[in-house]
């Protein structure tokens, strides 16, 4: 059943134009390599405020609600380029082990950010100029941190790869 929904994918107009065509492959992967690297150093940003790193003029709060746009924004562009790319060849990438692990990544980056942002975020103003982050903060800090660079070496190491090991 996966199989036929990702052969299908793979044989829509739109995925071979991008399989087959000079141009869109590479301008889809430039745009999502753009896109994760925007995501990754915005998330940066906020992880080593998480961990304890100290800015000198704004507060933890306001660089995340700074940066959550952009962050936002950076991940609607990766998430649709990345989805182009995927159907160009759907069957190959869902074969392949970093693609399933970049996946699982994301999802537990994903799963990080909400277990954050119902605990330690909610009482970011008792803690926010502290200079000893509460433990859930520093562990959300660091397990985005870990997340995310996974996410991203295994993205990488998907071109380098056609199947599973």
């Amino acid at each position: 059943m996966i199989h036929e929904i990702l052969d299908q994918l793979t044989n829509t107009p739109l995925a071979t134009a991008i399989r087959e065509g000079d141009i869109w492959f590479p301008w889809l992967e430039t745009v999502h390599v753009l896109a994760v690297t925007l995501v990754f150093g915005t998330i940066v940003m906020v992880d080593l405020r998480l961990l304890g790193l100290r800015g000198y003029r704004v507060s933890t709060a306001a660089v995340i609600h700074e940066l959550v746009p952009w962050t936002w924004g950076a991940f609607v562009l990766a998430v649709v380029s990345g989805s182009a790319l995927f159907v160009s060849k759907a069957e190959t990438y869902a074969d392949n082990t970093f693609f399933r692990l970049k996946m699982a990544a994301l999802l537990f980056a994903g799963l990080n950010m909400m277990i954050f942002h119902l605990g330690a975020y909610r009482s970011i103003s008792d803690w926010d100029t502290a200079s000893i982050r509460p433990l859930g903060a520093r562990l959300a800090g660091g397990l985005s941190l870990a997340c995310w660079l996974a996410v991203l070496c295994c993205g990488r190491w998907i071109g380098f790869t056609l199947s599973s090991f």
